[in-house]
């Protein structure tokens, strides 16, 4: 991941560091569990539980975590690393370390799981470059399930912010009665934990 994230841009590094770090000091193998709250990622990272909530929303979004445990009170949330989609994801950097790390590896993995020129869906990832909070929302939901990001939530254009309400624009009143009913509120789950500060999500059209 280091020798990958050094060729990427300086969001990116920093992002893959902090990953590395929590790794490092708080992941556990034996369980295949990352369970740690914010605040002590925050102090481990020196950044403010914000930064904390965006940059983990970014690590769901590319596929890295997974979320197994959704967080509540008196319960930090569970994570798990998703190692298909970080070797698939750094494989063009393997060849940096050496042959002997690509060997090492291919002979470990199933052909299946070391092509990464071969997606794993054919629907795009949105563009997270802006950082905002509905673009980090939707490559979560996309991360987690790609089908139904590409059927509704892909054409959900966040409209405004009104405090804590997120409003989201719909191409038609079915699309909009439909994630209204069926998605609202895993739409609102998915910006919650990108943003604590939201508290509600209104689908227009």
């Amino acid at each position: 991941m280091g020798s990958w994230a050094l060729g990427e841009s300086r969001s990116t590094q920093r992002t893959v560091l902090r990953l590395i770090t929590l790794i490092t000091a708080r992941y556990n193998w034996q369980r295949n569990r990352l369970a740690v709250g914010q605040r002590e990622i925050a102090r481990l990272w020196s950044c403010d539980e914000r930064t904390v909530k965006r940059e983990m929303a970014r690590l769901r979004a590319r596929g890295w975590l997974r979320l197994l445990v959704q967080g509540r009170r008196g319960r930090v949330a569970e994570y798990t690393l998703d190692l298909d989609d970080i070797l698939a994801e750094t494989r063009a950097a393997w060849e940096r370390i050496g042959p002997d790390f690509v060997l090492r590896l291919d002979s470990t993995q199933e052909a299946s799981d070391i092509v990464p020129l071969i997606p794993k869906v054919p629907v795009p990832a949105p563009d997270v470059s802006d950082g905002s909070d509905w673009s980090l929302a939707a490559a979560i939901v996309h991360a987690e399930d790609p089908a139904t990001y590409g059927a509704w939530v892909r054409a959900l254009v966040r409209q405004d912010r009104a405090g804590g309400c997120v409003t989201l624009l719909a191409p038609s009143r079915f699309h909009a009665a439909y994630v209204d009913t069926h998605l609202r509120i895993r739409l609102l789950s998915a910006l919650r934990s990108v943003d604590g500060e939201i508290d509600d999500l209104r689908i227009v059209f």
